[in-house]
């Protein structure tokens, strides 16, 4: 008999440019109760989306406090730049999370991108050659550290001698969420990762992807399977069409025509029309749907999304 299919998961990546701590908690919460499989925020200090002044809240102890006040999903860091931190401390925080969510975290790494903290607060931004090199350092010092037990490394970024990281988390596989798109990230994702998340892109450039992965996956002695394949996408979602101009007038009030936010939405419509426009990522093999949040939050379309979309994408 062929493997089973693995299990879908469907997430909402919320960000955390909020003015306040009891809006995203509403927004995890109200997750929950709509049976959403993953809640994650990113790790940004100064994310530019927000202007040279907008709010955003620390990523890992507001993942900590999030994660301490749900009880089910799973709670993700999505992703951590490399070169913010030794990966010792990523690991600890890490695992600390991991036993205060009772053994819920999911945490992804990657190379970094666009943020203002770079220049407001003077945080060195290394080459991406190098970024590159310390993503397999980090990938493989999480992996050893978070086993628990005696771990050496020594790489180009890394030295670690003799050491341990106890409690070790609760989880016996950490999942590592790998986040990218090039050849490099995709090859560090097939060694070390459980998922591998990028942005929305079209189906066939998207299924290149999935093959290089497929590829790399094969070349480290993994079955691709063994790697989930997670995409962030936006989506406003209406149940009248009739509803839907005021909503788009509403939205390009809070981002101008040029803002990066707009590529990043599948569709502007109906839930069966994002049931239309999954079924060929469902198709190809994305396991994990990850739905992207902004505030102010579109409750109608959390809603409608995991009411009247998922239950047309679960087999």
């Amino acid at each position: 008999m062929p493997p089973p299919e693995p299990a879908l998961r469907f997430g909402v990546h919320s960000g955390q440019q909020y003015e306040s701590y009891g809006e995203i908690l509403a927004l995890w919460r109200r997750a929950e109760e709509l049976g959403y499989d993953w809640c994650s925020v990113f790790d940004h200090l100064r994310p530019p989306m927000g202007g040279p002044d907008g709010p955003c809240f620390e990523g890992t102890t507001l993942l900590s406090a999030l994660a301490a006040h749900t009880t089910r999903i799973r709670s993700a860091l999505m992703v951590a730049p490399v070169a913010w931190r030794h990966p010792a401390m990523l690991a600890a925080l890490a695992a600390t999370i991991d036993h205060v969510s009772g053994g819920r975290v999911e945490l992804g790494i990657g190379v970094g991108g666009a943020d203002l903290a770079h220049e407001q607060y003077g945080f060195g931004l290394p080459p991406r050659a190098e970024r590159l090199d310390m993503l397999e350092e980090t990938a493989a010092v999480l992996r050893g550290l978070w086993s628990g037990e005696r771990f050496s490394y020594t790489g180009k970024h890394v030295r670690i001698t003799d050491g341990y990281l106890r409690p070790a988390p609760v989880q016996s596989r950490l999942p590592l969420v790998v986040g990218g798109a090039g050849d490099p990230v995709l090859r560090v994702a097939a060694r070390h990762g459980d998922v591998w998340n990028s942005l929305l892109a079209d189906p066939v450039p998207y299924r290149e992807r999935m093959d290089r992965l497929d590829r790399e996956c094969e070349r480290a002695g993994r079955d691709p399977a063994e790697v989930r394949r997670s995409m962030t996408f936006r989506a406003l979602l209406v149940d009248d069409p009739a509803d839907l101009p005021g909503k788009l007038d509403r939205l390009r009030a809070v981002f101008p025509p040029g803002s990066p936010v707009w590529p990043e939405y599948l569709v502007f419509g109906t839930p069966e029309q994002c049931v239309e426009a999954l079924l060929p990522y469902r198709e190809l093999g994305v396991t994990d749907f990850v739905l992207g949040v902004r505030p102010p939050v579109d409750w109608d379309s959390v809603t409608l999304f995991a009411e009247s979309v998922v239950p047309h994408l679960r087999p």
